[in-house]
């Protein structure tokens, strides 16, 4: 028996939809270290504010419009032609609000951009993941939409929850071809705490000092620690899974 390649083969082509945020900026570098073709998908003032490294492609996309995606991946297409993995990183968690105080706009936004992008993001890289080398997608949950015990994040932890169960149905639909994997991290240190690269800063929050007195490792995750997991999952070590949810979350949950 050989050793098992752990990392996407050199030259794998890998699309990293909100690659400009912290978890995505460390995926991009370890990409661009394992030397994979690397496309970064993100809003356009995201891409402004912590533009991509050079070599590596950048594509204005909001997940919440649909003409949007469809001009990034026509885009994308005739830069590679195909594809050979789709990484979705693309979520906010909007304000602290209640159900009870919540409009159906901050809901829809949300919604719209964690489950509905989602499914429109797989939608439009599918033809190009089927001429890909062994493609798989990889989406990006959380631990809110397992387990929710923070007051004000419903539209969040339901759309996360939402992400879990599309991953699932993807890859009963998409296989053999396509394998699908989910990631559900808990709370790390990136710029999502505040908002999100490119977004508002957020004007309310989770006490992250007590949170971390709760978390079995006793930190924050670090961005770095999500690369691991998910080249794992985009490699040949995870040739057999599909439809599995990997959780990295200090152990603040368990399932």
């Amino acid at each position: 028996m050989t050793t098992p390649q752990f990392l996407p083969p050199a030259g794998a082509r890998i699309a990293i939809v909100g690659g400009c945020g912290g978890m995505g900026q460390a995926l991009v570098a370890a990409a661009r270290q394992a030397r994979l073709r690397v496309a970064v998908l993100d809003l356009p003032r995201s891409l402004e504010q912590s533009p991509p490294p050079a070599g590596v492609l950048a594509l204005p996309c909001d997940v919440s419009d649909e003409a949007a995606i469809a001009s990034a991946f026509a885009a994308l297409e005739a830069a590679w032609s195909g594809l050979d993995t789709l990484v979705n990183l693309a979520g906010y968690t909007g304000e602290q609000i209640l159900i009870q105080d919540q409009s159906v706009a901050e809901w829809d936004a949300i919604t719209d951009c964690c489950l509905r992008g989602c499914f429109l993001i797989a939608r439009a890289a599918l033809p190009l993941l089927a001429r890909g080398e062994k493609p798989s997608i990889v989406l990006v949950s959380s631990t809110f939409g397992h387990r929710v015990v923070h007051r004000g994040y419903a539209a969040y932890a339901a759309a996360k929850a939402g992400v879990v169960s599309l991953g699932k149905a993807l890859a009963t639909e998409c296989a053999p071809g396509v394998r699908v994997n989910v990631v559900s991290p808990g709370v790390f240190r990136t710029a999502f705490l505040e908002g999100g690269t490119g977004r508002p800063v957020r004007q309310s929050g989770i006490d992250m000092d007590s949170f971390q007195q709760r978390v079995p490792l006793a930190r924050l995750g670090e961005p770095e620690e999500m690369v691991g997991p998910i080249l794992f999952l985009a490699g040949p070590a995870a040739s057999y899974m599909t439809g599995q949810v990997l959780h990295v979350n200090g152990g603040i949950w368990a399932p």
